[in-house]
């Protein structure tokens, strides 16, 4: 008996038209995105824009779905393909698709209610594997504004002396005028740490940020001692109750820079956007530092995500 997998990669499915994202996409995907308001960092266009070097991500549109390709050492994987409509058609497309690499339909990045529309769609015929180094970190809003409570003690300390030591700080909202300075920041702060690991996609990354900023409708924040700038961040409205922070950047040897400017731009948020309940700082992609930096804010929820692979029969 044919399998049906085999079957799948002999449709005769038209080729996905699969092509890496533009700024000209943002109005298209962002109404498929608002679609599914999803709170995962995944379903996002900018980091869809400004991470497509590191795994070669492409998209499409199929129907009323987005479908997403990215690329690991030549082998493809895909990510859910969030939006309205049939979703049977969508999957065999993909699945002939990884099949044109001789390989199965491999979909990472999946939430409990993708995976739960994948098994009423597909029972069976998909292998479900929790990945943790890829789940969202999310805290509520209430919390990084007041860092009330035991737990985050130390946080509220490393601001005081950070206080005591710098009385001439200040904290304004990042600007077109003022992006220069926090692009040369980077770069010093970047020349600090060469040998951590995703640097040179991470740099890659910041720059496309910095020269779309306007157009990806992005926000942030920065810190100043006296004229020199010390830490910034940058983050954007996620789903209607998310805030998805993208890069946070301090100079480490500055006692308190790290908190302060996340307190800071945490405030900024609620002012600006009151409602607002969550803030997502993405994944620790199994990295010890960035672990160990975002559990010590205590995250309020995981998100949690799946890898599927198609099962052969």
């Amino acid at each position: 008996m044919q399998s049906q997998s085999s079957c799948l990669t002999q449709c005769k499915q038209p080729a996905i038209p699969f092509a890496p994202a533009r700024l000209a996409d943002k109005p298209w995907i962002d109404r498929t995105l608002r679609l599914e308001d999803a709170p995962s960092a995944d379903f996002c266009f900018t980091n869809i824009l400004i991470w497509d070097d590191r795994f070669r991500q492409q998209v499409a549109a199929l129907g009323d779905r987005l479908a997403f390709k990215l690329m690991s050492n030549g082998i493809p994987f895909y990510a859910f393909p969030v939006g309205r409509g049939d979703l049977t058609s969508v999957i065999e497309a993909l699945a002939q698709n990884a099949a044109t690499y001789g390989v199965p339909l491999e979909i990472r990045g999946i939430l409990e209610k993708h995976r739960e529309e994948l098994e009423a769609t597909f029972p069976g015929r998909f292998d479900f594997a929790l990945a943790p180094d890829s789940f969202d970190y999310v805290y509520e809003i209430e919390k990084l504004v007041t860092l009330a409570g035991k737990k985050l003690h130390a946080k509220r300390n490393h601001i005081n002396r950070f206080i005591e030591n710098n009385p001439v700080w200040s904290f304004e909202p990042i600007t077109v005028r003022t992006l220069p300075a926090c692009a040369l920041m980077s770069c010093e702060w970047s020349h600090q740490h060469q040998n951590q690991v995703n640097f040179y996609n991470e740099i890659d990354a910041l720059r496309k940020t910095f020269e779309n900023f306007d157009a990806l409708g992005l926000e942030g924040g920065l810190l100043r001692l006296e004229d020199r700038v010390i830490a910034f961040t940058i983050g954007e409205q996620l789903n209607s109750d998310t805030y998805i922070i993208h890069f946070e950047k301090a100079f480490s040897d500055i006692q308190g820079a790290y908190p302060l400017i996340n307190r800071e731009f945490a405030r900024y948020i609620h002012e600006k956007h009151p409602h607002i309940r969550y803030i997502n700082r993405e994944e620790d992609m199994g990295i010890e530092s960035l672990q160990k930096a975002k559990r010590s804010y205590y995250p309020d929820l995981m998100i949690e995500k799946y890898t599927a692979v198609w099962r052969d029969q």
